[in-house]
């Protein structure tokens, strides 16, 4: 490590894309010297490289949907705005429902998000099966559609973000393992590297599913687990669908979109645990996720598996993010997004940028996920987790 990195203004440790974007937006708002440091050898190889790469604005929490007004544009107009080439996909998510009551609390969750601006449609079973033929119809009662949904490159946003931090003076260091947040007196102080000390006033915490081991060591109390999950894509099957509209089966947590000639699919397990294991539980994808692809999509009984891996979500226990303070001053946090980081990263960069230069999150008021809202009991609800 050169001399020049063993001081830095502010620190991000972890290199998926919601650390690349805090490193951005921190050294394009003038914060100083700001020193990315990933682990591994490549950035975005954590749970960003394993994602499904959604993003959308049908939430159940007013504070979800407001994140995904703000990043979503960013995702979508980050080829025009930069110049970085990033395939991004808008045809919409499309939430199917089974039951009439599960329908009901969908139906008043469209309401809440039309209220805030976001347009989404209520299909019957029969429109959603013309929107993405191939849907079992006669499961479902009905459909939510968001239009201005849809899916984008995690790696090539994440690689995005990292290119503008280099351009905007950052740097970016590969290969390096941050031991501990080093702190004295309540505040930071700097990090202790498998590479040496770097000293830095600030620290973000971007460390996804480690995200809580990372805070333990300056004594903050981080609430999150890593859960493992696991993705399918399959090889060319006939009627694989046209679009790349995300479906959701809402009852099972099931979902599938488009991917190259086949689709990706994954589900999450009611008896989930918390583990950093990211070995394929194929036990799980041929008695869980593969009979329940078939039931929602039939055709894909004619496609044959292309690959299985398994990635981890950090799930707090309201299903939100931590955004913001911790007790330790200059230790800043953004974790716990639940399976939502890599589409809320872009606003989250920003925010973290605000709360450095100007003293709090102005894009987006966060202030309902504090950290200190786990203690007070005030916790926030989402519903709608895939």
């Amino acid at each position: 490590m050169s001399d020049l990195s063993r001081t830095a203004d502010v620190v991000v440790v972890g290199g998926g894309v919601v650390g690349a974007s805090c490193a951005y937006h921190l050294a394009a708002a003038g914060t100083g010297r700001v020193l990315l440091l990933e682990r591994a050898e490549r950035l975005g190889t954590g749970s960003t490289g394993a994602c499904a790469g959604g993003f959308r604005h049908q939430f159940s929490s007013e504070v979800n949907v407001r994140l995904s007004q703000a990043s979503v544009p960013m995702i979508v107009g980050f080829e025009e705005e930069h110049g970085i080439p990033l395939t991004v996909h808008r045809d919409g998510y499309l939430f199917l429902v089974r039951t009439e009551d599960a329908w009901a609390r969908f139906v008043e969750a469209a309401g809440r998000q039309r209220a805030l601006g976001v347009r989404v449609e209520l299909l019957t079973p029969a429109e959603a099966a013309r929107l993405v033929p191939g849907i079992a119809a006669e499961l479902f009662v009905g459909s939510t559609f968001g239009p201005d949904d849809g899916i984008a490159d995690p790696a090539g946003l994440t690689e995005g973000y990292a290119t503008l931090a280099r351009r905007a003076g950052a740097l970016v260091r590969t290969g390096v393992e941050v031991l501990r947040v080093e702190a004295e007196g309540g505040r930071v102080r700097g990090v202790a590297t498998a590479a040496g000390r770097v000293s830095a006033p600030v620290v973000v915490n971007a460390a996804g599913p480690w995200a809580g081991l990372l805070a333990a060591t300056c004594g903050v109390e981080l609430p999150l687990e890593p859960i493992p999950r696991n993705v399918v894509t399959t090889g060319p099957f006939e009627a694989a669908p046209g679009r790349h509209t995300l479906v959701i089966d809402a009852e099972t947590s099931f979902y599938l979109h488009r991917e190259g000639p086949g689709v990706l699919m994954g589900m999450g397990s009611p008896h989930e645990r918390p583990s950093f294991d990211t070995t394929p539980d194929r036990r799980f994808v041929e008695e869980a996720i593969l009979p329940t692809a078939v039931a929602v999509f039939p055709p894909l009984e004619r496609a044959g598996v292309a690959r299985i891996w398994c990635g981890l979500y950090e799930m707090t226990p309201d299903r939100h993010p931590v955004i913001g303070r911790s007790p330790v001053e200059g230790f800043l946090l953004a974790n716990g997004f639940s399976g939502h980081g890599f589409q809320h990263a872009p606003v989250v960069g920003k925010l973290i940028a605000e709360i450095v230069t100007e003293g709090e999150a102005r894009t987006v008021d966060v202030s309902s996920l504090s950290l200190d809202r786990f203690a007070r009991g005030e916790l926030v609800v989402e519903a709608h987790v895939v």
